[in-house]
């Protein structure tokens, strides 16, 4: 009995042994196909995550950040123990003590989902294995994904050690609101660095990698709590805090407080967006948007925010003088009693025009309407309940004509009724207290951009009124005819090229024969003045003096010079081409005037003063001059250190400051007397095309050069008298007296060897003593005016013209010479 008894066991036990056998190979055919499809762990070893690329201004001011995944990546000896024992505390206690795998984890995972497999089942993931699904892994919810991830766990902690596996987690783990890893979310659920939590701040941010939308901090706060609170429990449990400091940190309240827009750099948009561009021209996109890239830029935020002002001011200025009131932003319809909050928030508004608001009217009485303000939003975009409300008089409306269909007809507007009507939604600006002026936004347009002339670094960019309104880059995209203000490079050619500032060339009609066409070139007001110096030509604009200036020189050399500034790539040898007739952008007329105010020595506009990468090492730098002796460590009696400057000049120096004494000649006595207000030395040329589609000013003093552009975005005049010198002006003198401020004046720096000879300014004759029309013109060595000179284009068919005697100057002069 006992022997069938004990026969039938060991019958059973070498049955099961054979069963357990057949099972345990079958696992392991099975864990060894999982293991020949499983990835390569050489993706952690090589970890780089992607992580946002900041822009910043010159005085590290946060001008933009770009990313797909907002990341910051930090070392795990930069992040703060308290942050890494309250992850541990959360999501796994036993970390760096097991394998990879929690076996009792494990067990009572499977025990509860064997008791509820009707519900979603319980993972018992170490960190280990999160990081293992998070890189290596998909989120399928399958056995077969777990098995993986175990296997993959055991090897990762065999190859990397605990801090490693950490710091990949840490950085890399998603915590909600678009951010991943800890130190983004810090700045986007706190606006603080890791360092400056506090342990309940600390303790929300390890309560979020289980499901960040569950412990959302506004549209689950008591769940949010709730788990933070548990967080703080487990601290205690493991030891990590005391019960004081859980008592006070479980009674704080969830002060989330997101990172506004606020913190970028006001009124930075045009600039931040062309630095995106070149940015992508340089490395693309994928590492513009994960590489991790520092940029330092050119951009000053004190002289943008002023840039930005003189141009919106200007750009204000000639729409209230040029057109009328086109209407409202949109009609929106109201019912007695209505809450129109919600409709107005639903308008869209110029957010980088912070001085105005969206408001929608809600009667109109005689000369006086109310209005109803947009409300607020909240911290998560919940609409304020408070409703604010303020009113306008027809006196603050700046237009007297108007037109609600949009046109250019415009009528006479007598009461603030002919402008707006209830439910109309307008833009507002605020005069003081609950009264409000009429706005909107100038259909013309503009760009004004300053430059540092000794290196290229643009200080300050605008692009148009409001780039919420437009993202048209009017300072880098648009091509416009620069008109005038090309001038001073055919007059810098001749300078270049034998020609004086005294040099006498004729101002009278002149006929262009090109093919079949004949042009006859004529000066802005249709006169004509004579035999002038080219001093006298640049003052005053003289369009028919520039032309023979260029047909004696020949085009192939205005061209090469044009090309030499970087104006025009390739400019056409026509005749009109020398009035500015081809079309460049802001950007190279004020590189091109940089040259000449630096004395000719070329230079690179460039945003960008220096990249690096995400380990700290610079990649890109803009100043490419040599300092070899700059990098010593200690001073031992030497000489301070000299930088080499190699680059070329385009422009002999003398040359440079001829034209720059003229175009002092151009603000003090010519086409730009608006900007002489500025009480310091400056010089410049105004612009203005045909039909006066666009208006141009572009003006230097010894460390600073600006360019300003009007004009309307599809070119159409913009009516008579609309001349750079009233429109463009006007706007560069109110930046450079911001810009200046009361910074003493420097006068322009004459280089070695330039005489300065008193004469008459109108003749070119040199004189003695002071008197109305007596300047000092400055001359190269051994081309000081003499007894006889040449009068360009005095015979058209004889290219230098002939040479007369002072007696015949004279006469010509007078007018009884017989040259007009």
């Amino acid at each position: 009995m006992f022997r069938l008894f004990f026969g039938f066991v060991g019958w059973c036990f070498s049955i099961g042994s054979v069963l357990g056998l057949i099972a345990a190979a079958g696992v392991g055919v099975y864990i060894a196909r999982l293991s020949d499809d499983l990835p390569s762990i050489d993706v952690l070893r090589n970890y780089e995550p992607p992580v946002m690329t900041r822009i910043h201004a010159a005085d590290g001011s946060l001008v933009a950040e770009y990313a797909r995944e907002r990341r910051l990546f930090l070392p795990i000896q930069a992040i703060p123990v308290r942050i890494r024992d309250a992850f541990l505390s959360a999501e796994d206690s036993g970390f760096y003590q097991h394998t990879g795998l929690d076996a009792q984890a494990i067990a009572r995972a499977m025990i509860t989902n064997l008791r509820n497999p009707s519900r979603r089942k319980v993972g018992a993931s170490t960190i280990t294995q999160q990081v293992a699904k998070n890189f290596l892994l998909t989120n399928e919810v399958s056995y077969e994904r777990k098995v993986k991830e175990a296997i993959l766990s055991l090897r990762i902690e065999a190859a990397f050690s605990k801090d490693e596996i950490l710091e990949r987690y840490l950085n890399e783990i998603y915590l909600g609101l678009g951010a991943y890893g800890v130190a983004a979310s810090a700045l986007v659920y706190f606006d603080k660095s890791v360092h400056e939590l506090s342990l309940a701040e600390t303790a929300y941010l390890a309560a979020l990698p289980k499901a960040p939308n569950n412990y959302h901090p506004f549209r689950q706060p008591e769940r949010a709590i709730e788990r933070r609170n548990w967080v703080l429990e487990r601290m205690a449990i493991d030891g990590i805090i005391t019960q004081e400091e859980l008592r006070t940190a479980q009674a704080e309240p969830l002060r989330v407080k997101p990172r506004a827009r606020s913190q970028y750099l006001f009124a930075s948009n045009y600039f931040a967006e062309e630095v995106r561009r070149e940015l992508i021209d340089l490395y693309g996109e994928e590492n513009l948007y994960g590489g991790g890239l520092s940029v330092r830029t050119s951009l000053d935020p004190n002289l943008q925010k002023m840039a930005r002002k003189a141009l919106m001011d200007g750009l204000l200025a000639v729409d209230v003088q040029r057109t009328g009131w086109r209407g409202p932003i949109e009609s929106l319809e109201l019912t007695p009693g209505e809450d129109w909050g919600p409709k107005i928030a639903a308008v869209r508004d110029l957010d980088d025009v912070p001085e105005w608001k969206v408001a929608v009217v809600l009667s109109v009485d005689g000369n006086e309407a109310i209005i109803g303000l947009r409300p607020k939003r909240e911290v998560w975009g919940a609409l304020s309940t408070e409703r604010e409300r303020g009113r306008i008089r027809f006196e603050d409306v700046a237009w007297r004509r108007g037109d609600r269909e949009g046109g250019t007809s415009y009528r006479q507007m007598r009461r603030l009724s002919d402008a707006i009507q209830p439910g109309d939604a307008i833009y507002v600006e605020e005069i003081e207290g609950d009264r409000w002026r009429l706005r909107q936004v100038p259909t013309i347009q503009g760009a004004i951009l300053a430059m540092d002339p000794h290196t290229g670094r643009i200080l300050a960019l605008q692009g148009g009124f409001s780039f919420a309104h437009s993202e048209f880059n009017r300072a880098t995209q648009a091509r416009r005819q620069p008109g005038s203000s090309f001038k001073p490079f055919v007059y810098a050619a001749a300078l270049d090229n034998g020609y004086t500032p005294a040099s006498i060339v004729m101002d009278a009609p002149i006929e262009i024969i090109a093919g079949r066409e004949v042009w006859r070139p004529k000066n802005y007001g249709g006169k004509f003045y004579g035999p002038s110096t080219l001093r006298l030509g640049i003052e005053r604009s003289r369009n028919v003096m520039t032309v023979r200036l260029a047909k004696d020189m020949g085009m192939p050399l205005v061209a090469e010079y044009a090309e030499r500034f970087g104006i025009y790539d390739d400019l056409g040898l026509f005749l009109p081409m020398s009035l500015g007739a081809g079309e460049t952008t802001v950007m190279r007329m004020v590189g091109a005037y940089a040259i000449i105010a630096n004395g000719g020595q070329r230079i690179l506009p460039t945003l960008i003063d220096r990249i690096q990468d995400r380990h700290g090492n610079t990649v890109f730098k803009h100043d490419k001059r040599r300092c070899d002796s700059c990098m010593v460590t200690q001073w031992d009696e030497q000489a301070p250190p000299t930088i080499i400057d190699e680059r070329e000049y385009v422009l002999d120096p003398m040359t440079a400051f001829q034209i720059t004494s003229m175009m002092e000649g151009v603000v003090q006595r010519g086409t730009a007397t608006r900007v002489k207000a500025l009480g310091k030395p400056v010089a410049g040329k105004t612009g203005t095309t045909n039909e006066e589609k666009d208006a141009w000013f572009v003006g230097f003093t010894p460390d600073m050069v600006a360019g300003v552009f009007i004009g309307y975005d599809d070119p159409k005049p913009m009516g008579r008298g609309a001349t750079g010198g009233q429109l463009a002006a006007p706007i560069f003198l109110e930046f450079m007296k911001n810009a200046l401020g009361d910074k003493s004046a420097v006068d322009f720096r004459p280089p070695e060897g330039i005489k300065l000879i008193p004469i008459d300014r109108s003749s070119g004759r040199q004189v003695s003593g002071a008197g109305a029309g007596v300047i000092l013109e400055a001359f190269k060595p051994g081309t000081a005016p003499s007894d006889t000179f040449s009068i360009i284009g005095l015979n058209d068919n004889r290219p230098s013209g002939r040479r007369i005697t002072r007696e015949s100057q004279r006469a010509v002069l007078s007018g009884t010479g017989g040259l007009y």
